[in-house]
């Protein structure tokens, strides 16, 4: 972290929709007002990558001139969004922390079950996995060109919250905006993560040789009514912001597990010396 109160805050900042989108400039942009901003983001759009990290291909970065005008250094990389904020850290960065990881802004939702697939969360989760307080922006507009105007002001704000107060341990905030209205957004709400899925469909289709292929389809479902989700907030002209953990653990059903699995459990020892006593 930064110790000299008199520095700016190092705001390091990736996406999973390139480093040519305009979201990403949006929040480039934004940032330059409150610290000092370094960029690392993908080469290519990334959307629907996940939490993946490359590993069995070389990884590539080199500077980009694309944030000069407004004196922002710059990297792309060949990488993940993943890739993208442990080669900033550990490569790029060195020996400097940053005192906030800001991804996106994504150019289309990342409400309830979207947030596994995400690639503009994973590059805020692997932030939080590395301990440093981390942010990912999404507007509900999958338009290329989207406006993005109406939610600069609760960017900058949110993100000046984060870097007053911080993020408990492992956090990462998913913070969603409607898109433009008629009306204006109402407020923020702190949300759960609606529970809700996407029922995929593969649609069959031929190429020019005549070869079969698919295509990923489908919709989405939302069974969850509750008030307090992401996707009611949206629904509802509110910014959503849903606290994250990487920690995928089910804390409430070790006790179940525990109690229903106590035989399996006391027997198992057992069953395994059977198992090779038998070889």
């Amino acid at each position: 972290m930064n110790n000299n109160n008199t520095k700016k805050p190092l705001i390091l900042i990736s996406n999973d929709d390139g480093i040519t989108a305009k979201g990403l400039r949006v929040l480039v942009e934004t940032m330059c007002s409150l610290g000092e901003v370094l960029v690392v983001a993908p080469n290519t759009p990334q959307s629907g990558m996940g939490h993946a990290i490359t590993i069995h291909s070389p990884l590539k970065i080199h500077r980009s001139s694309i944030f000069n005008d407004l004196g922002v250094e710059a990297y792309e990389s060949s990488g993940t969004p993943a890739d993208c904020i442990k080669l900033a850290k550990y490569y790029v960065l060195k020996n400097r922390v940053p005192d906030l990881v800001a991804s996106g802004i994504n150019h289309g939702s990342n409400t309830s079950i979207s947030v596994l697939y995400s690639g503009t969360m994973s590059a805020a989760i692997e932030g939080a996995i590395e301990g440093m307080p981390a942010i990912g922006f999404s507007l509900c507009d999958y338009e290329k060109d989207a406006d993005f105007s109406h939610i600069i002001p609760y960017v900058s704000a949110i993100a000046q919250q984060v870097l007053k107060t911080g993020l408990p341990k492992g956090t990462a905030l998913n913070v969603n905006f409607p898109r433009r209205q008629q009306e204006p957004i109402k407020g923020i709400k702190i949300c759960r993560q609606a529970r809700a899925r996407w029922k995929e469909e593969f649609d069959e289709r031929t190429d020019p040789y005549g070869r079969k292929y698919l295509w990923l389809a489908g919709s989405f479902e939302n069974s969850d009514k509750g008030e307090d989700t992401d996707e009611w907030a949206i629904a509802n002209n509110y910014v959503s912001v849903v606290p994250c953990l990487f920690d995928l653990t089910d804390h409430h059903a070790i006790a179940t597990l525990n109690y229903e699995w106590e035989i399996l459990r006391e027997t198992a020892p057992r069953i395994i010396k059977e198992h090779y006593d038998n070889f």
